[in-house]
């Protein structure tokens, strides 16, 4: 499967989507995917070059062009409306990561949704900028790993997931237990359980987060470059 088409079903199964075609180019919008309005891209530059500023005035300037690096940056550099705003990795797997009793053993679980101000606090203390929260659009719930006395100690999200493509956001551990391979183990778990009946799970994640890219890479995801545009100051109303 081309990228391109990846990204543009992901975007195409999530609530509320609006789908825009012409020849050679289709452009998904979809609110509230992956936190931001996002224009999921597939097709030739010069296509999607006419048909993204037809899109644009019809959903807003919220919304920002998403998909494969190259092709964003092709779509930036034929339309002046657009300029480029973040190259990061979009990580999947077709298959069951890390060992399967390593989640289990580290007492890996889906919690409750009485138990999600504490994910709340735990986002808030140790990964402010994360994507995804509880009771968030397209947030559904969250796993988490707590110590001998209850604490929880590590938490992800099954977040913008759609029937083909399970999506794993907020990974986060706190701070003090960090090391141990409590984030490697939730994932494992999390994706795992995303997997059964799907094609494959997949998350985002930014470059400069050495260290989650590290840990991914390492329980087998594989990366696909992506990039996001939007709408230059110089244009906006």
């Amino acid at each position: 499967m081309h990228n391109q088409d990846l990204f543009v079903r992901w975007a195409a199964a999530a609530a509320g989507a609006r789908v825009f075609r012409a020849p050679g180019a289709t452009v998904v919008a979809c609110a509230d995917l992956a936190h931001w309005d996002r224009l999921a891209m597939a097709g030739t530059p010069d296509a999607l070059a006419r048909l993204i500023p037809e899109v644009l005035p019809r959903v807003g300037p919220s919304f920002r062009p998403f998909g494969a690096e190259e092709l964003v940056a092709a779509v930036v550099a034929r339309v002046p409306e657009l300029e480029m705003s973040a190259r990061f990795a979009w990580m999947e797997t077709e298959a069951p990561v890390g060992a399967p009793d390593v989640g289990a053993a580290a007492g890996a679980g889906w919690l409750g949704e009485a138990e999600w101000p504490e994910v709340t606090a735990l986002l808030k203390e140790s990964f402010p900028d994360s994507y995804a929260w509880p009771g968030a659009p397209g947030v559904r719930r969250w796993a988490g790993v707590r110590d001998a006395g209850g604490r929880l100690l590590a938490v992800a999200a099954d977040a913008w997931s759609t029937p083909e493509i399970g999506f794993l956001a907020g990974v986060a551990t706190r701070r003090e237990a960090r090391g141990r391979g409590l984030a490697a183990a939730l994932c494992g778990f999390v994706a795992g359980d995303l997997l059964a009946g799907r094609e494959r799970v997949a998350l985002l994640a930014d470059y400069d987060n050495v260290a989650a890219v590290a840990t991914y890479r390492k329980l087998g995801f594989l990366t696909r470059p992506v990039a996001a545009a939007r709408q230059a100051a110089r244009f906006a109303t």
